[in-house]
């Protein structure tokens, strides 16, 4: 179970540097962002989660505010699985995934 649920925290790690890559593109390539490579491969990747963060979030959210939405639920997600994962190792501290852990109490 451990296992797993490092490798979802690693998903949802690289989903919320994504989105806060491709707001610091953002900024400093305002006018052109979406002609910006970097920023095109960051929203990319970013782009399964930001989809589902519309799905989810009202018909009242601006649809340039769906990134944001998509970074909290993100940072949300990876707080339940960072919970998750240590009562994992708590309950079995012989799985491969918690010797990194077992250090943090």
């Amino acid at each position: 179970m451990a296992f797993f649920l490092v490798i979802v925290k690693a998903i949802i790690e690289v989903a919320a540097l994504a989105l806060l890559g491709q707001f610091i593109v953002g900024i400093f390539a305002w006018g052109r962002r979406e002609g910006n490579v970097v920023y095109r491969l960051f929203q990319t990747v970013a782009s399964p989660f930001t989809w589902i963060a519309r799905k989810v979030s009202p018909r009242v959210v601006l649809d340039q505010h769906i990134p944001l939405v998509a970074f909290l639920l993100l940072t949300f997600a990876w707080l339940v699985v960072l919970f998750q994962l240590r009562a994992s190792c708590l309950a079995d501290p012989l799985q491969q995934a918690c010797p990194p852990l077992q250090q943090v109490r």
